[in-house]
């Protein structure tokens, strides 16, 4: 049995994301990458919602988006 997914994820703007690596740190889930060097990215399916990574963005960008609630 799977566990249900969380309701929220976190959404990186890549085109204002200078990937400082700082979200990185402080995913508990691992779920975000930095992508080719330019910018944070986080795989939904890992992503637990949980917020960490927004409040240590120090641009303030990462939001949390409403999953949809299809799958």
């Amino acid at each position: 049995m799977s566990s249900p997914k969380a309701k929220k994820y976190a959404a990186i703007p890549r085109d204002i994301c200078v990937a400082c690596g700082c979200c990185l740190k402080v995913c508990p889930r691992g779920a975000l990458s930095i992508y080719r060097g330019s910018y944070a990215a986080a795989d939904p399916e890992t992503c637990i919602g949980c917020g960490l990574c927004q409040r240590a963005c120090p641009a303030s960008i990462i939001e949390l988006e409403v999953r949809n609630e299809q799958s």
